[in-house]
């Protein structure tokens, strides 16, 4: 067999890619209405703006390391997951690595979407071709660095509510009718520039994402329920980069839906 990869729902990889590379998908949660969701496996209802949401169990993590730890005939598991500081996923994930020892290597990609969905898929690919475990577990920390995650939503309301910005952010959109356009850094969601309509927030993320491209990159639009938006970015990140490697179109469900509402738009970036 060969080293296996696993990563968590928020990575927002299109199932058939997880498939063909074999990248195990443990589910985040989202609670509605009193019922808990598993993403990825459960239907979620379409309307998320009440749910909150939350990481697998340290059981579910184990279940899912143990499968894959066999199915790699003892070459090794690399699981690489979202963001510690958005996520108490990190934390479940250590104690349920704890009993394997260096045979489940974990990297917190201090990212989420394909930001961390790049790095899984980075890593997978490297074991297919024959690569041991300290290949594959370098390959997705050297993705993951390289990885940079420029978001603009409608409403900053859902993310002042689950926690992810704090509450001058949110007033900055609110209050005075602004569009700000923020990133991960270092694993959290900060304010990077301010801009007064989603036009400009929009032309502000393909510049940064320009600025922050290199040669042959990995690029993923990002939307929620904002499918003309994303094509109009797909077709200017394909004018300005027309070398890249990858140029990925994924909406955003469940999970990180809940936090970024309705008609939010995004751009990953990361360097093969």
């Amino acid at each position: 067999m060969s080293v296996v990869v696993v990563t968590d729902s928020s990575c927002c990889l299109d199932p058939k890619m997880a498939e063909r590379y074999d990248i195990r998908i443990v589910p985040l949660h989202v609670i509605s209405d009193g019922r808990d969701y598993r993403e990825g496996i459960d239907e979620l209802p379409e309307d998320l703006s009440g749910a909150t949401t939350s990481g697998p169990s340290p059981a579910e993590l184990l279940e899912v390391y143990t499968r894959a730890f066999d199915d790699s005939d003892g070459d090794g598991v690399v699981a690489v997951h979202l963001s510690r500081l958005l996520s108490g996923t990190w934390e479940a994930a250590k104690n349920a690595a704890d009993s394997f020892g260096d045979r489940v290597r974990l990297i917190d990609s201090q990212n989420t979407a394909m930001g961390l969905g790049f790095a899984a898929l980075e890593a997978a690919r490297a074991a297919e071709s024959g690569a041991d475990l300290d290949d594959v577990y370098s390959r997705a920390v050297e993705v993951a660095a390289s990885g940079r995650t420029l978001l603009v939503v409608d409403r900053l309301d859902h993310l002042r509510r689950g926690g992810r910005i704090g509450t001058a952010t949110a007033l900055l959109g609110t209050a005075l009718a602004m569009k700000p356009v923020l990133h991960l850094v270092d694993g959290k969601l900060v304010l990077r520039e301010k801009t007064r309509t989603m036009t400009k927030a929009m032309a502000k993320l393909v510049d940064g994402v320009v600025a922050e491209a290199g040669r042959t990159p990995l690029l993923a639009v990002h939307h929620r329920g904002a499918p003309e938006r994303a094509q109009l970015l797909v077709e200017q990140l394909a004018e300005r980069i027309p070398d890249a490697a990858e140029l990925l179109t994924c909406e955003i469900d469940g999970v990180l839906g809940a936090h970024v509402g309705p008609g939010a738009i995004g751009i990953v970036v990361a360097r093969r």
